[in-house]
């Protein structure tokens, strides 16, 4: 198969079995493979680094895998599959093992928390890791408990695109597209803008969602800068409208930081995308932006953060 494959790391938790199911519907939806990779715990490592050193015939050949094997029934009796589905076990640290099969993939799902994370952690290390410096975009599956929030509103199936039009890289524009085409649902793209404060500016108002026909007169119950960043948007947008002709794309305008409209629109969004580095950081730093963390962290649904190529060569 020569479309990059879907990747979908477990670790036979809860979280990381959500995840395996959304990276299942990701591969169906893009019509490539699946591999369900699972980096085994130290247990079954130090066994088979001593097996290997002592050459011990007597020994099993194989560490029991009762992960492996419980994802293999879960796959078995699943509804439909990809056309090619591999389990891979793999050794070493989790993050590396992680960013070493994930080089080239379409993308690596995984879940909030692994099955060491403590209750109260809203994001676990291991994801944290991953999302911060795989070379191929991460998509990180909330538990369940954060998104139950999001279980009572009716799902509008967007994919909902944060946009800053200035530093934003194509490759994010372009993911959220794919991924919204791939579905036959609409892009939400969400930037933030500056204003000056004032004594009667109304805080932490709705958002207003703006079709592009409406862009076309004055809108005089908005303010300058939001016309301005509504401008900004369509002109940055307009090359993926060429791309993706079916794709319906819908533009919000919010003032101050857009991490919070994002969180909040993640409750009824089938995915959250977002760039991963701020581009004014070097390009390799390990840093990543503020306002992927802060969606990563409280989310109620998945979340996508996307490296640039530039990132990754």
């Amino acid at each position: 198969m020569t479309d990059p494959r879907v990747i979908a790391a477990v670790d036979g938790s809860e979280h990381s079995l959500r995840a395996l199911e959304w990276a299942r519907a990701a591969a169906v939806r893009h019509r490539t493979g699946l591999l369900v990779a699972h980096v085994l715990p130290d247990s079954a490592q130090l066994y088979a680094a001593r097996r290997s050193s002592l050459h011990d015939a007597s020994e099993p050949q194989e560490f029991a895998d009762p992960v492996g094997d419980r994802i293999r029934a879960l796959l078995a009796t699943g509804p439909s599959m990809p056309s090619e589905v591999a389990y891979e076990p793999m050794e070493g640290s989790v993050p590396e093992a992680l960013r070493a099969v994930g080089e080239g993939a379409r993308m690596l799902v995984m879940g909030s928390r692994g099955r060491g994370g403590f209750a109260s952690l809203l994001l676990g290390s291991n994801s944290r890791a991953v999302a911060t410096s795989a070379a191929c975009p991460v998509v990180v599956v909330a538990h369940e408990a954060r998104a139950a929030g999001a279980a009572a509103q009716p799902s509008a199936g967007r994919i909902v695109l944060g946009l800053h039009t200035a530093e934003t890289p194509d490759d994010v524009l372009d993911f959220a597209f794919t991924e919204a085409a791939a579905r036959g649902t609409a892009v939400q793209v969400v930037s933030a803008y500056s204003i000056p404060p004032s004594p009667t500016m109304v805080i932490d108002s709705p958002f207003a969602v703006i079709p592009p026909e409406a862009l076309v007169g004055e809108d005089d119950n908005a303010v300058p800068a939001e016309r301005e960043m509504l401008r900004y948007q369509t002109e940055r947008l307009a090359p993926f409208r060429d791309r993706y002709p079916g794709v319906p794309v819908e533009q919000a305008a919010v003032p101050g930081d857009a991490a919070g409209r994002l969180v909040e629109a993640s409750a009824s969004a089938a995915l959250v995308v977002v760039g991963r580095h701020h581009p004014r950081r070097h390009i390799r730093s390990l840093m990543i932006g503020s306002v992927a963390n802060a969606v990563l962290q409280h989310a109620h649904g998945p979340v996508a953060v996307i490296p640039t190529l530039s990132e990754s060569d």
